[in-house]
C-alpha cells in the first residue's frame, strides 16, 4: 500500500536555492529512511541507511543512523550537528545537511500550518520568502577556514548553547588557538577538544621543566606516570616551607626543586608553564592550572601549546620576538644550572641560553611575562602591563575595534583603586586602527562569580577556596560598575568555576586580541607605575600568551615533537604550496564570513560575550564572608578544603 506524502525533502544548491535538476524526496507518515542510494550519490561518507525521518501531523523527528554526522539548520540560522544515534525535532523549512556543509535539503510540509509542528525551543522563524535565512546560511558556508571545516561546516551561530560541541582544530594548527582542560563531571559534549595532563606530557621526554605555584607531588606522580620516567626534571614552584619539605621527601631522587627569589614582599612565583625537551625539539606549554587534582579535574582552565624544532646551524644566533622574550624571562628565574646528556649534543648545560637552540620563527603567540622588581629605563616596557602595551602599540587592528570594550576575567582580586584601573585600561587599550588613529580607551568589565554561582557549582562552596577575593577588596564601591556574570552555557562550564585568567578586547564575537595568562587582576601581577611613570613595580612572577591577528603561512604539515607527521626540522617556510593569510580571532559563537585572504581562528573563550552585568540581587563572591545557605553538598562556608593528596 502506497502512503500519500505529507512532506518533501527539497534539494537545494550551495546557494540554498531550490535545485530543480534533482527530484524531491517524498516523505510519508511514519518512519522514512534516506541513504546514499536514495539521492543517487556515490559519496562513501553517506551511509546506505544514513538517517531516518519519523513524521506525524504534530511533530517530526530526525535520527542519525549512519556513522557520519548530519547538520540541521533551523530558522534564525540556529545550527546543530547531530552525531550517530542522536535525534532532534525538525519543523517546516528546516534545512538538513546530509554531511555538514554538503548535500542541502529543505524539509517542507505539503500543507504548512502554523498550528502544526510548532517551533518549540527554536522560535523566531522568518516571514515571507525566507531570503534572510538563506543569506545568513550562505554567509556561514562561505568560509575558507580549515579550523571551521574541522568542526564540520559553517561558523557557529551566536545563540548556540552547545557551541563547544563542534570545536575542532587540526593537529597542524593547534598552536593558533588554545584549549580548555577537561572537567570530570561535565557531559562529553562539553569536553570536546579539551585536554588533560596526559595529553600534553607524553612521548620520549629528555628534560622537563615544570613551572607552577602549587605542586602536589603525590598527585602529579600518580596522575601522570610519564613524568616519573623522565630522566631530568626540575620543578620551579612557589610553595611555602611546610609543603616544600613534603615535596622534598616525596619527589624522585633525580628531581631538582627551585623557588625563585622574591625580592619584594607579598609576591609569589605564580607562572604556570612546562618546557619539555625531546629528541626532535621542545614543547612549550603555558596554562592556568596548579599541579593539584582539583585544578585539572573540577575547574574551568585554559592551556596553549606549541612544539618547536632544533635550529639549523645557519640559523644559530638569529632570534625573534618570542625567543628573546622567552630567554629573557627564563634568565630571570636564576635556577641552578644542571648538566644532562642529549643525543647529538652530548653533555649539555640546561640554563636559559640553552633554549636559544630551538627555532621559534613560527611561534603563533607573543609572551607577556612579569618579573618582580623595580623596573626602569629599557626594562620599564619589558614586563607586566607595560610589556602588553608595548606589543599592542606595534599592532594594527580593524576599525571595528575603535573604543571597543575590554574584559578582565580572573580568579583572584587584589586591592585596587580607580587610578590603577585607568593605568591598566590605558595599556590594554593600546594599538592602532587601520586608519592610523589610536583605538581609544576601552571600557572594561570584570567577570567574577557571584556567591550563588559558587554555592551551586560542581564543588559547592569549596570552589570558593580558589577564588580569593577578600571582602575589603571586593566591596570597594567603585567596582560595582564593572561587575559582570560568569555565564558559560555554550562551553558547558556555568558550574565549573573559573581558575582560568583571560583578558581581551572584543566587538560582538570578534576579538581584537586575547591573552591567556597566570595573571590575576592585581598590582602584584601586572605592576604599578611609580615615580612619575618612570618606574614599574611588580611583586610576582607571571606568564601568559597573547593571541594577535597576524599574517601566517599555511602549510601541508606542521611540526610535532611526539608524532612522525611533518618534517623533523621545520623547513615549511620554503614550501612552494604554502600561502599567507591574515588571521581573524573569533569566539566559538561567532557567525560570519571570511574571504580568500583571511583565516578565521576560533578561540574557545569559555564565557559569554558580551558579558551580562550583575543585577541588583547579585552579590560578588568573597572568600572571607560567612554563607549560611547550604551548597549542593549541604555545606556552609567557611569550611576546611583539602587541596593536597596528603600532607605531613
Amino acid at each position: 500500500m502506497t502512503h500519500s506524502p505529507i512532506a518533501y525533502l527539497v534539494p537545494l544548491s550551495p546557494n540554498l536555492e531550490e535545485n530543480a535538476s534533482i527530484p524531491k524526496f517524498p516523505l510519508s507518515n511514519g518512519q522514512n529512511t534516506i541513504g546514499r542510494n536514495d539521492i543517487s550519490a556515490s559519496d562513501k561518507r553517506l551511509s546506505r541507511n544514513h538517517l531516518s525521518l519519523t513524521l506525524s501531523l504534530s511533530s517530526s523527528t530526525i535520527t542519525v543512523d549512519g556513522t557520519n554526522p548530519v547538520a540541521v539548520v533551523k530558522s534564525g540560522n540556529r545550527r546543530r550537528k547531530l552525531r550517530a544515534g542522536e535525534k532532534a525535532e525538525i519543523v517546516n523549512e528546516d534545512i538538513i545537511e546530509l554531511i555538514p556543509g554538503n548535500y542541502f535539503y529543505k524539509y517542507v510540509l505539503i500543507t504548512p500550518n502554523s498550528n502544526l509542528q510548532k517551533r518549540g525551543c527554536f522560535e523566531g522563524r522568518e516571514n515571507g520568502t525566507g531570503e534572510s535565512k538563506r543569506k545568513k546560511i550562505r554567509e556561514g558556508i562561505g568560509s575558507s577556514s580549515k579550523v571551521e571545516m574541522e568542526s564540520g561546516g559553517p561558523p557557529r551561530n551566536c545563540e548556540d548553547e552547545e557551541a563547544i560541541r563542534d570545536f575542532g582544530v587540526s593537529e597542524d594548527e593547534l598552536a593558533l588557538t588554545f584549549r580548555l582542560l577537561r572537567v570530570k563531571e561535565l557531559p562529553a559534549w562539553a569536553n570536546t577538544s579539551c585536554v588533560s595532563i596526559n595529553d600534553v606530557i607524553k612521548g620520549d621526554i629528555l628534560v622537563a621543566i615544570l613551572s607552577n605555584y602549587m605542586v602536589d607531588m603525590d598527585w602529579l606522580l600518580s596522575a601522570c606516570p610519564t613524568i616519573a620516567k623522565v630522566p631530568n626534571v626540575m620543578v620551579i614552584h612557589g610553595e611555602g616551607d611546610g609543603t616544600l619539605e613534603h615535596m622534598k621527601r616525596r619527589k624522585p631522587a633525580n628531581w631538582i626543586l627551585h623557588k625563585p627569589r622574591l625580592p619584594i614582599s607579598f609576591g609569589t612565583h605564580h607562572s604556570k608553564a612546562m618546557f619539555l625537551v625531546y629528541p626532535r625539539g621542545v614543547r612549550i606549554i603555558v596554562h592556568t592550572a596548579n599541579l593539584i587534582y582539583v585544578d585539572w579535574n573540577n575547574k574551568s582552565q585554559g592551556l596553549w601549546m606549541q612544539d618547536f624544532p632544533w635550529k639549523e646551524e645557519k640559523k644559530h644566533g638569529k632570534g625573534c620576538g618570542f625567543e628573546n622574550d622567552l630567554v629573557d624571562y627564563l634568565s630571570m628565574l636564576k635556577w641552578p644550572e644542571f648538566t644532562v646528556k642529549l643525543p647529538d649534543l652530548g653533555s649539555t648545560s640546561i640554563n636559559a641560553s640553552f633554549f636559544k637552540k630551538f627555532d621559534y620563527s613560527h611561534a603563533a603567540v607573543r609572551l607577556i611575562a612579569s618579573i618582580p622588581g623595580y623596573h626602569t629605563g629599557a626594562n620599564l616596557r619589558k614586563w607586566g602591563h607595560m610589556k602588553l602595551q608595548s606589543v599592542l602599540q606595534e599592532c594594527t587592528f580593524n576599525n571595528e575595534f575603535k573604543r571597543s570594550p575590554l574584559v578582565y576575567q580572573f580568579s583572584s582580586l587584589g586591592s585596587l583603586d580607580e587610578k590603577w584601573m585607568t593605568e591598566l585600561a590605558i595599556s590594554m587599550s593600546s594599538g592602532y586602527a587601520e586608519d592610523k588613529t589610536p583605538l581609544g580607551l576601552g571600557v572594561p568589565q570584570i567577570i567574577w562569580p557571584t556567591a550563588e554561582d559558587v554555592r551551586c557549582s560542581l564543588e559547592g562552596y569549596a570552589a570558593g577556596n580558589a577564588i580569593p577575593g577578600p571582602l575589603k577588596n571586593v566591596e570597594k564601591g567603585f567596582l560595582k560598575k564593572y561587575w559582570a556574570k560568569w555565564k558559560a552555557s555554550h562551553s558547558g562550564r556555568c558550574r565549573a568555576m573559573p581558575h582560568i585568567k583571560t583578558f581581551t578586547r572584543y566587538n560582538g564575537q570578534k576579538l581584537a586580541w586575547f591573552l591567556l595568562t597566570s595573571s590575576n587582576l592585581s598590582k602584584a601581577a601586572w605592576g604599578a607605575l611609580q615615580k612619575n611613570n618612570s618606574q614599574l613595580m611588580i611583586r610576582s612572577y607571571e606568564l601568559g600568551v597573547l593571541f594577535l591577528p597576524s599574517s601566517i603561512r599555511i602549510y601541508g604539515s606542521g611540526f610535532s615533537c611526539t608524532s612522525n607527521g611533518g618534517p623533523s626540522m621545520d623547513n615549511c617556510g620554503s614550501l612552494a604550496d604554502s600561502e599567507e593569510l591574515r588571521t581573524t580571532l573569533v569566539t566559538l559563537k561567532w557567525q560570519g564570513t571570511s574571504d580568500s585572504v583571511s583565516k578565521v581562528i576560533p578561540l574557545p573563550v569559555p564565557y559569554e560575550l558580551p558579558p551580562k552585568p550583575y543585577s541588583s540581587e547579585d552579590v560578588p563572591w568573597s572568600w572571607d564572608r560567612r554563607y549560611s545557605k547550604k551548597d549542593v553538598y549541604g555545606q556552609v562556608w567557611p569550611r576546611t578544603v583539602q587541596l593536597y593528596t596528603s600532607q605531613d
